[in-house]
């Protein structure tokens, strides 16, 4: 079975974060929401959520990490050097990597986007200044998965989903996505 961390800082937004968590479980993808210091993590929208578990190094044995936006939420793991090592070691791995909305600038911070195709939430491509950014919903550009903003959260956790070689079209179906496809 697969498995896949987000990672929570309090200030992190809501829909990007839970969306994969949500998207991941129906898919039957073992989705660990993992607070870095405690157990509860507060919304950039002050809403609290209660973590599967608080960071260690066990985190470094799944397949995939995922970076939510949200602010301070972003800033809040740019700044943790656990978060900068651990993206790090998935890149080296060529592990999965995903960041939505302000949260490629963890990525920047990692090194790991030099020279990648990424997106990310407008004014925020100012700081990712070894990328080649690009204005897309959802970009995957090897190991790597960057989002827009909210409104890309389920096409977002739709990528990583495939980016773990696990066939979505199930679980779009079974959500009703091509609803929303069809009218984008």
């Amino acid at each position: 079975m697969k498995k896949i961390a987000v990672l929570f800082h309090d200030g992190f937004e809501e829909l990007e974060a839970l969306s994969v968590v949500d998207v991941m479980r129906r898919a039957n993808v073992e989705c660990t929401m993992v607070g870095m210091d405690k157990l509860e993590a507060i919304s950039a929208h002050q809403i609290k959520i209660l973590m599967d578990r608080i960071y260690d190094e066990t985190i470094e044995t799944y397949d995939a990490v995922v970076i939510p936006g949200g602010m301070p939420g972003a800033t809040n793991l740019r700044d943790d050097p656990r978060v900068i090592e651990l993206v790090k070691k998935f890149n080296v791995d060529n592990k999965i990597i995903g960041a939505i909305c302000a949260g490629p600038i963890v990525l920047e911070k990692a090194g790991v986007i030099k020279e990648k195709t990424v997106t990310c939430y407008p004014g925020f491509e100012t700081q990712l200044n070894s990328a080649n950014y690009q204005e897309a919903l959802v970009l995957k550009d090897g190991n790597i998965v960057t989002g827009k903003g909210p409104g890309a959260a389920l096409a977002f956790a739709y990528t990583l989903l495939e980016a773990l070689g696990i066939d979505s079209s199930a679980i779009k179906e079974g959500m009703q996505y091509k609803y929303l496809e069809e009218n984008i």
